[in-house]
């Protein structure tokens, strides 16, 4: 049996999240896909604050992280995990539309593990958030004590 571990999705666009949720539920992918908005509720989750101040205790096994992002840019979203000893071995996927060179450079120099830019296509979008969520969610095998395995 394959053990599904908990996906954080960072995306303000309903359509892309909406499509990355069907994409990883159709494929069985992740038993629990937590979404926030903007930047600044991402770090909200990430530190269990405000409406996330309840949250289960747990890192998820991989962040699905837009650049774009209000209130708080996932470009500091990424800076602030990487520079915090708890948060800095949890997975970052950049998942963005976002083909600037600036922006692709800078993230890897942060530390994110993987830029992918969004396919403007349907079935590309979809393919590629369902390869993206079996490696980082199924196969790939973090450190242990950095993320909180879900039954």
């Amino acid at each position: 049996m394959i053990e599904l571990k908990m996906i954080l999705l960072v995306e303000d666009s309903p359509n892309d999240s909406e499509l990355a949720l069907k994409a990883l539920e159709k494929h069985n992918l992740a038993n629990e896909v937590a979404v926030v908005r903007d930047g600044e509720e991402a770090l909200d989750y990430l530190y269990r604050r405000g409406a996330y101040a309840e949250r289960q205790e747990g890192n998820p096994a991989v962040i699905l992280l837009d650049l774009k992002l209000p209130k708080v840019s996932g470009l500091e979203v990424l800076r602030q995990m990487k520079s915090d000893d708890h948060l800095r071995m949890i997975p970052v996927v950049v998942l963005t539309s976002s083909q600037e060179e600036s922006d692709r450079t800078e993230s890897y120099k942060i530390g994110v593990n993987a830029y992918v830019v969004k396919p403007i296509d349907f079935h590309l979008f979809v393919d590629a958030v369902k390869v993206l969520g079996f490696f980082w969610a199924v196969l790939n095998e973090p450190p242990a004590g950095c993320v909180k395995k879900r039954l």
